[in-house]
């Protein structure tokens, strides 16, 4: 480190002997003076030169004296460490400067020897603060993005960890979850722009609220989807509680959730900062929240999830052949406690047995339940099928 440093002494000859002792750091260019015969000059050279590291002051000087300028220097958004000089027999005001926010004190007459000393010690003590100073700024500047991503918590966490999220990806086992709005390309056509921003802002803003609180992370924000990740980066045991958790939280929407491997990282690049998951869990979950649309649905779980999420309550939607898959996957609508407990779910599990045994009882059970629930989207799905030849559980959605 260079270090330039303001002298602050009204007496003549230590300009002379402060350069000739250190002319060869003057000369390598590793220290650097600047001089002021009192207090009022020191604060004209501080603001004409901003690279000023440490001040060596005297106290006792016309104008302005030492402790007045210590005063100043510490009212300084940045507080130059400062180093009091002041004969052996005026402690008292040497006290009162240390007490006063003084970096260390040096007595008169000058031992050049331990001036030495204590400039060296001061610049270490500058460089530990400014290397304080960076750090804080850097996780301050991280902490600012990550929030964009992860709940406050774990960006605070993430934002000091730097390596936790350098570039390149790890395999972890994640649960994956997609949301998107129904109907949004009418909505996106029919809405004056300023008011779809407004309204989307909000919207998204909301459920971002509610992926943070369940501890996840927003991966990706696509038009009016979000795409979150539960169990990255950080460990999560419970991640597939926590999805389900957040499914039935978010329920306004049409929302996907499958678990598994997946291959999450920073892959921005070099320029940006891009924390993403990529895989078949990540597609399937996809896949799984367009199943909606069809089912009338407004969530579908894979059974990899509803097995290992705790206490899950749910019922089957059927087992689904995804876009690109040759093998099905059973599917469920996870539902809260109390749906869970409503009489109409047990008759719906009964009505769905029968469809997978083949009952030809299947049609009239589902056709009562249509009777309690008009409005029940998955369970006028199955009658529609059975009234127009439809058999099993297998739903091919290629």
């Amino acid at each position: 480190m260079s270090a330039r440093i303001l002298v602050v002494d009204d007496e003549p000859d230590l300009e002379a002997l402060l350069v000739q002792r250190f002319r060869k750091q003057i000369r390598e260019g590793t220290i650097g003076f600047l001089f002021a015969q009192d207090g009022v000059e020191a604060l004209s050279r501080l603001a004409e030169n901003g690279d000023v590291d440490m001040v060596l002051c005297d106290i006792n000087m016309p104008r302005m004296d030492g402790l007045s300028l210590l005063a100043r220097l510490q009212e300084a958004e940045e507080k130059l460490s400062t180093v009091i000089v002041s004969a052996y027999g005026d402690m008292a005001n040497i006290r009162t400067a240390m007490n006063r926010g003084a970096f260390d004190f040096l007595t008169k007459p000058i031992d050049f020897a331990d001036l030495e000393a204590t400039i060296a010690k001061t610049i270490r003590h500058i460089e530990i603060l400014r290397e304080a100073r960076r750090r804080q700024s850097a996780a301050e500047r991280a902490h600012a993005s990550l929030s964009r991503y992860f709940s406050p918590n774990l960006a605070e966490r993430l934002a000091t960890d730097a390596s936790a999220l350098a570039l390149g990806g790890q395999r972890r086992e994640v649960a994956a979850l997609f949301t998107d709005i129904a109907g949004f390309t009418s909505l996106v056509e029919n809405l004056d722009p300023a008011v779809l921003s407004k309204v989307l802002n909000e919207y998204l803003g909301e459920m971002t609220d509610v992926v943070f609180d369940h501890e996840g992370t927003v991966a990706k924000i696509v038009g009016d989807g979000i795409h979150v990740l539960f169990g990255a980066p950080g460990d999560q045991p419970d991640h597939n509680t926590r999805a389900v958790a957040c499914a039935l939280a978010l329920d306004a929407t049409r929302i996907g959730v499958h678990t598994g491997p997946a291959i999450v990282g920073n892959f921005g690049g070099g320029r940006f900062f891009d924390y993403t998951a990529y895989g078949d869990t990540i597609n399937t979950a996809a896949r799984l929240e367009a199943a909606n649309k069809a089912f009338g649905t407004r969530i579908c779980v894979s059974a990899d999830v509803a097995e290992r999420a705790e206490d899950f309550h749910g019922r089957p939607v059927g087992d689904l052949v995804l876009r690109g898959k040759s093998k099905a996957l059973r599917a469920f609508e996870p539902l809260t406690k109390e749906a869970y407990a409503d009489s109409a779910t047990a008759s719906y599990a009964e009505a769905f047995v029968k469809i997978e045994k083949g009952d030809p009882g299947a049609t009239s059970a589902f056709a009562a339940l249509m009777g309690l629930r008009a409005d029940d989207g998955l369970v006028g799905f199955h009658l529609k099928r059975l009234l127009n030849g439809g058999r099993g559980t297998v739903f091919d959605l290629g």
